[in-house]
């Protein structure tokens, strides 16, 4: 494909030249390949023509007359219509991934094999296609026939049954989270799998499955797990470190994550509370964590005398880890949000201004860029196609046969 294909400057970054063929909808998918663009790589992303990605009708709210939700996860993308269920339309998208570097979708197993479209038949032309396949379960065992979204996925990896008060029901986390870790591991391997070829020239098939992908993120407590103790639901507290957890104050709740013996003495002298710091079964971690019971009402005690800003100002000056609990819209206007450069402004050429969440990675010679505003459905598909060497006349009869 030539320059012919960017709805804006050719992007720069450390992807540079790379190109991605996006036939993902949703969530895991388009995370991952909008992490991907502001990298550097080009996405073209494909969608059904007429409703494209479900998630352009998750509304309200809106921005302009695009959800926030397909806005979230689809900047820096170019959106091209094809018909799968069109034998021309598959062969649109065969031809497409001849030409791009790394394939990522999100059907149920089999479904592109059933298509043509799967890893098998398109390396067989193309031996360097990194094809990334993001399904709930993954492509061997007895579920990889299961459909599997999020909350499923929380429930069943055993990450609902730790979260939650210690005496309440089990309770998802606040976003996706299986699907967001899902993408994040689909971007790390994809970018493995980018250096393997530059290495080898081989491509390579990437199984990724949100289940692992949760499992994966369950970490210490999954390995807690292994060694043979089953985690429990501490509500807003830690299984293995005191006090770490929710308290209140005067006007109230504040954060409290004490990680080392030292700041847990920083923070008695800071509460004025001598004896707790004197007590011996209280000075070291695992003495805190049997001790759990009694420590914590005495440690309210002393926090209650605080109001959250006083005492938030209070451990920032002495080192302590804690702060107040905010809201999303705090979170996002606050100043250190605002100096990392994390609500950027796009232009939307059809809505006007609006404000994303910016890349997280901040690199000195590759920095990630927010370049354009989520396209409207089938905004690139002349674009794409004719830079994919298609006549004007080919696209015509395509889109006039259904195939578009």
């Amino acid at each position: 494909m030539n320059d012919a294909t960017a709805s804006s400057p050719r992007p720069s970054g450390a992807l540079a030249g790379v190109r991605v063929l996006d036939l993902s909808r949703v969530l895991a998918g388009p995370f991952c390949t909008q992490v991907l663009s502001d990298y550097g790589a080009e996405i073209f992303k494909v969608e059904q023509p007429g409703s494209g990605d479900g998630t352009r009708q998750w509304g309200p709210p809106w921005m302009g007359d695009q959800s926030a939700y397909f806005t979230a996860v689809n900047r820096n993308k170019q959106s091209l219509t094809v018909n799968l269920k069109h034998p021309e339309g598959r062969a649109v998208i065969a031809r497409l991934a001849g030409q791009c570097d790394v394939l990522i979708e999100n059907f149920l197993p089999g479904a592109m094999d059933e298509m043509g479209l799967g890893y098998a038949a398109l390396s067989a032309g193309h031996p360097g296609l990194i094809y990334c396949a993001v399904t709930g379960y993954g492509h061997t065992g007895p579920w990889r026939d299961r459909p599997g979204y999020d909350l499923a996925i929380q429930a069943q990896s055993g990450l609902m049954s730790i979260t939650g008060p210690a005496d309440g029901p089990p309770s998802k986390v606040g976003v996706a989270i299986a699907d967001i870790t899902a993408g994040l591991f689909g971007v790390s391997a994809i970018l493995a799998a980018l250096l393997h070829r530059e290495r080898t020239g081989r491509g390579q098939f990437i199984d990724i499955a949100l289940l692992d992908a949760q499992i994966g993120w369950l970490a210490n407590v999954g390995q807690n797990a292994l060694a043979g103790v089953t985690p429990q639901r501490y509500g807003n507290a830690h299984a293995s470190l005191v006090p770490y957890e929710i308290f209140d104050t005067a006007d109230g709740k504040f954060a409290v994550a004490v990680g080392a013996d030292g700041q847990f003495r920083k923070l008695c002298d800071l509460l004025g509370a001598t004896e707790l710091k004197a007590e011996p079964r209280f000075a070291t971690n695992p003495g805190r964590v049997t001790h759990r019971a009694e420590l914590i009402p005495r440690l309210q005690v002393h926090l209650r005398r605080f109001t959250t800003t006083a005492l938030d100002a209070a451990c920032a000056a002495a080192g302590i880890p804690a702060g107040a609990i905010q809201d999303v819209p705090t979170a996002l206007a606050h100043p250190q949000t605002q100096a990392r450069g994390m609500t950027p402004t796009l232009v939307d050429a059809h809505s006007g201004p609006i404000r994303v969440i910016g890349p997280v990675a901040k690199m000195s010679a590759t920095p990630p860029a927010v370049r354009s505003a989520p396209p409207r459905l089938g905004e690139h598909t002349e674009l794409v196609l004719r830079a994919a060497g298609y006549s004007d006349d080919e696209i015509a009869a395509l889109r006039a046969g259904g195939a578009l």
